[in-house]
């Protein structure tokens, strides 16, 4: 399976966040954020990135999960889940999990390909990612 890595920086284009009873600092945020893959990997690189997350925390830390969809340069699609805990200490808030493609179409039919995360938001709307991982696409489990 080939390895890839990337980066990617979004923004958050709507967001949730309700405050819960049960103890002091509890929220749930729910939020869509959007950008662009940049990797050395051409099946990734400028891949459109959305996600839709949510995020379980007591005083900013927490776990976060959610679901993502790539469309790729070609316009095919790859889409996937993602899972992993949210810490914030010092006024800096960091994210750091695993990511697993479930589908995809054309090119990605079939794909799997799995990887982890870290990263950081830079604003209350910002997100810098790195990423990296392994995948094999149908066509090569066919050769």
């Amino acid at each position: 399976m080939p390895e890839v890595s990337g980066s990617f920086t979004g923004t958050a284009v709507s967001q949730t966040t309700v405050s819960l009873s049960d103890r002091p600092g509890h929220q749930l945020h729910i939020a869509e954020t959007r950008g662009t893959q940049r990797s050395n990997d051409e099946n990734w690189n400028n891949a459109a990135l959305t996600y839709w997350g949510v995020l379980d925390s007591v005083e900013g830390s927490g776990t976060h999960r959610g679901y993502y969809s790539n469309v790729h340069a070609n316009g095919n699609l790859e889409n996937g889940t993602f899972e992993g805990k949210v810490t914030t200490k010092g006024g800096e808030t960091t994210l750091e999990g695993t990511w697993q493609a479930t589908s995809g179409t054309g090119k990605f039919a079939g794909v799997k390909a799995q990887g982890a995360y870290k990263g950081r938001m830079t604003s209350p709307t910002e997100i810098e990612m790195n990423w990296d991982g392994r995948y094999e696409l149908a066509a090569a489990r066919a050769a």
